[in-house]
């Protein structure tokens, strides 16, 4: 079988913790917490967390038959990782996610660095990270909103930055694991659907669109994605 790693992103707590339900369910699967989150500096590149990922996963004798799981920041390096190192990966799980640019507006940016240094802007971003959560079972959305007052809106901002310049389009066509995607309907900052670009440029590819979940699928469908992953691994040639 394969072995499961889940991928976080800057929302959902910032953390491994927004895959409560997954690791639960999955006995064995691991979630790293990356640079930047609770501890450490922040990547400047998803290159460069691509390649904290593989270094944490082969230093615990991970060094094959991956399938990675991850939304938004996650999902990103999780591409990244199925790209250069195809032998190593045999299926992605992604959501929320982009294969270029999604040029984010300053204002939106500009919220993360205002909270940080304003506590009425704080109140502002930490109201926006509320209704990010809507679809979240409540006792998990307070452990998970708590995450994110600990690892703070700068962290988040630095994330932002490193997925606006993520840009992997003239390399899709060549992605080798094969691929899911997921997309919450509902979701409450109504993203365009940069997940469709995904899907008609990678041959053979799943697209899934979940109702009543939004940022974070897996956190708010999560028997729904729970059976998607487990169909998945049954499906992976071992």
């Amino acid at each position: 079988m394969p072995q499961l790693v889940f991928l976080h992103g800057p929302g959902a707590g910032a953390c491994a913790d927004a895959f409560y339900y997954q690791l639960k369910r999955f006995p064995g699967s691991v979630a790293p917490t990356l640079p930047g989150h609770l501890l450490g500096a922040s990547c400047q590149t998803v290159e460069r967390y691509t390649e904290w990922v593989r270094g944490w996963l082969w230093a615990q004798g991970y060094t094959h038959d991956l399938l990675l799981v991850g939304y938004t920041l996650g999902a990103c390096i999780a591409l990244q990782y199925g790209l250069d190192y195809p032998d190593e990966v045999k299926g992605l799980v992604l959501m929320t996610v982009a294969m270029r640019s999604k040029q984010r507006s300053q204002e939106v940016l500009g919220m993360r660095l205002r909270a940080a240094q304003n506590p009425e802007a704080y109140e502002e971003w930490w109201a926006f990270q509320q209704r990010a959560m809507t679809f979240v079972d409540v006792e998990l959305k307070a452990h998970l909103m708590e995450r994110h007052r600990q690892v703070g809106p700068i962290s988040q901002y630095n994330d932002l930055v490193t997925i606006d310049q993520f840009d992997v389009r003239d390399r899709i066509q060549t992605l080798q694991p094969k691929l899911i995607l997921i997309r919450g309907v509902d979701d409450p900052g109504q993203p365009p659907e940069y997940e469709s670009e995904i899907h008609k440029a990678v041959p053979g590819a799943r697209y899934i669109k979940l109702e009543n979940a939004g940022h974070f699928p897996m956190a708010e469908r999560p028997n729904d994605v729970n059976g998607i992953i487990e169909k998945f691994m049954k499906s992976l040639p071992s």
